[in-house]
């Protein structure tokens, strides 16, 4: 079996999405997901031009080689553009394989190592009342566990508080928007939020909390130990990771787990982290980390330090990432939990799928490969629209993390 083309499809049911397509000469195709959100067509050039050129004629089962390749012989190696563009490669590859062999590709990754992958949906409002509601309604529906975000008085926008109804702040057409932001009156809320879904949840339920980068590491050390009484499943991204020893400081101050990773690319963005036990969550997602070639070696690595796998899985990335990762998420051995967020009927029309949501878990299904397809003429319809994710300011006009 050779591979004998490949081709971008970019398209809007909703949000944008670019998805590759590699064909074989034994009429088999697979499809990997290559969206870089407020950034898709720096992808969609990098497959065109320089990737898509070096695959035909290659052995779409040689997925290693290839993966190696695309990251060494580029010599230009890392970044959210490369590694989006080998993740589109290496997952259409996958995908591949599963459909020739005829087999779901978590039986090629060590089969199931669990029933079921449980998930986590996003709840949130304006005000502690409409996110203790929100939160209602999701249990109601089977979720086990819940993130919790809330609008915070003073404030006119939070993150994580979506608008008109949506579950989710998309990109935006037209320039970026841009929010205010106070880290004092975020810290006195968030803990009163999640008194009131203790109070009125119990403890059986998961609860998680986004803090999105925006603290310095004494305010995340802080928080944690403030959110201690009300037992959260973790605390997600409370700082920027590019100076890794402010986890040391985090951990050193709260027994609240730490989770962190939705941005970052390679093995070498956790390594300290990992490897210091610095955190408890790895969240790398399969379209930002290079694939399931590279993410299973992040996540056997994580594995010998008693950290666990959190998969990003918000709506950003398509219905191919989702079911890629609930594969991988079946198969790992240290899978901790996967965000799931569901995407618009316009978007599941695009992409119909097999993977199902039941009682708190979902199942990828047991069709050949991914179990996901591209409607090409459908998604000719959504055609693109350039979009920017919002930016954030302090009171006083710094530029903050978003």
């Amino acid at each position: 079996m050779k591979i004998v083309n490949g081709s971008v499809n970019v398209c809007s049911p909703g949000r944008n999405f670019v998805t590759l397509k590699i064909e074989t000469d034994e009429g088999i195709y697979g499809l990997g997901d290559g969206t870089l959100n407020g950034r898709e067509l720096s992808v969609v050039s990098y497959l065109v031009e320089y990737v898509i050129p070096c695959l035909i004629g290659r052995d779409p089962f040689e997925t290693e080689d290839i993966w190696q390749y695309l990251y060494r012989g580029a010599y230009w190696r890392r970044g959210p553009v490369t590694m989006a563009a080998i993740a589109a490669v290496d997952v259409a590859l996958w995908d591949i394989k599963g459909k020739a062999l005829n087999t779901p590709v978590y039986n090629l990754l060590g089969g199931k190592s669990r029933n079921g992958v449980m998930v986590y949906a996003h709840a949130n409002g304006v005000d502690l009342g409409q996110t203790v509601e929100s939160a209602e309604q999701l249990i109601e529906r089977g979720y086990l566990a819940v993130r919790a975000q809330s609008g915070i008085p003073g404030l006119a926008s939070a993150y994580g508080v979506a608008q008109d109804g949506q579950t989710y702040e998309p990109a935006q057409k037209g320039l970026p928007a841009e929010s205010a932001w106070s880290t004092e009156k975020y810290l006195r809320h968030v803990p009163m939020l999640f008194a009131r879904l203790r109070d009125r949840f119990g403890d059986d339920v998961h609860l998680l909390h986004d803090c999105h980068h925006r603290l310095t590491p004494i305010e995340a050390a802080r928080l944690g130990r403030d959110l201690e009484p009300y037992r959260l499943f973790w605390m997600e991204d409370p700082t920027p990771a590019e100076q890794q020893e402010g986890y040391l400081q985090i951990r050193e101050h709260t027994t609240t787990p730490i989770a962190v990773g939705e941005v970052f690319n390679t093995v070498w963005d956790a390594e300290m982290l990992i490897r210091k036990q610095w955190i408890d969550y790895i969240r790398m997602s399969i379209v930002h980390a290079g694939g399931i070639t590279h993410l299973k070696k992040v996540a056997d690595f994580a594995d010998i330090y008693h950290v666990r796998t959190g998969c990003h899985g918000a709506t950003d990335l398509s219905p191919v990432t989702m079911a890629a990762s609930l594969h991988f998420g079946l198969a790992a051995h240290n899978f901790g939990i996967q965000e799931h967020m569901p995407h618009t009927a316009e978007t599941d029309e695009v992409f119909p799928h097999q993977y199902s949501f039941k009682e708190g878990y979902m199942h990828p299904g047991d069709e050949p490969g991914l179990g996901v397809d591209l409607n090409e003429e459908l998604a000719a319809k959504h055609p693109y629209q350039r979009a920017y994710l919002p930016i954030s300011r302090k009171l006083d006009g710094t530029l903050s993390d978003w």
